[in-house]
């Protein structure tokens, strides 16, 4: 084969490649929910980033459906290429609302998550399925300028609450550092959410003492979720101590 001859065939293997190189990987965002903060998707981050996924854990205001939905949706739009978007608890109201109006949002991931009907509360769903402990574990609750209150769980509860399946001096300091809700948030009425024409998954643990095992069942069931995998004696923060399990259904949602 002449020189000129073995030079096209590189060229043309080259452009063969470049043609069929994969698409570039989703961005992964991932809103936390009340009594944590963008620290508690540590785990996974650390995951998703080591497989090639950039991470954006936004900081969830938890001031009210309407004001966090408005600061996440902002941040949706500010990133360029497809967006998978995943919430926790609270989160998961959150980006319901959030990812109305992105057309680049391709898929949600709900992780042990609300996902409400228009016109249904994030304390309704809670209460709607028996076995939530959270009332008896919140402490008194603080009260806010603006005639508010906002809402932490009892530092010497916390654990048994919301984090059995991690150790004991993490969930100090997860105690420690829990980011406020208020209650108004906890209560406000939400639009139509965006689970209704998005392919959605969920991950729970069946030991979530926050919102009941049956009630995230029930939510997945009418979101229609893709997959649904229950952690068997999971806490209310699978992602925390199952960070592999949660990192791998959020890359399932990605492909």
């Amino acid at each position: 084969m002449s020189k000129f001859a073995a030079t096209l065939a590189i060229a043309g293997a080259l452009l063969s490649g470049s043609a069929t190189a994969e698409p570039a990987k989703p961005t992964v965002v991932l809103v936390h929910g009340a009594f944590a903060d963008s620290s508690s998707w540590n785990g996974v981050t650390e995951i998703l980033q080591k497989d090639g996924y950039r991470v954006v854990a936004a900081a969830n205001p938890l001031r009210s459906v309407t004001n966090d939905a408005a600061y996440v949706s902002d941040v949706v739009g500010s990133i360029e290429g497809p967006v998978v978007l995943v919430g926790h608890s609270y989160g998961g109201t959150v980006i319901s609302a959030a990812a109305n109006g992105h057309d680049n949002v391709k898929s949600l991931v709900y992780v042990a998550a609300f996902a409400p009907q228009a016109g249904e509360t994030t304390a309704g769903l809670a209460g709607k399925f028996p076995g939530g402990t959270l009332g008896a574990a919140l402490a008194a609750p603080v009260k806010l300028a603006d005639g508010g209150v906002d809402l932490y769980i009892d530092q010497a509860k916390f654990r048994e609450q919301f984090a059995h399946d991690v150790p004991a001096e993490q969930t100090a300091l997860m105690a420690a550092g829990q980011r406020p809700i208020t209650e108004a948030a906890l209560n406000e009425q939400t639009g139509k959410p965006a689970w209704t024409s998005l392919p959605s998954w969920f991950i729970y643990g069946d030991g979530d003492k926050n919102i009941p095992a049956k009630a995230l069942g029930f939510m997945a069931d009418r979101a229609g979720s893709k997959r649904t995998v229950v952690i068997e004696g999971g806490s209310h923060v699978v992602m925390v101590s199952q960070p592999q399990k949660v990192a791998d259904i959020i890359e399932e949602a990605a492909q």
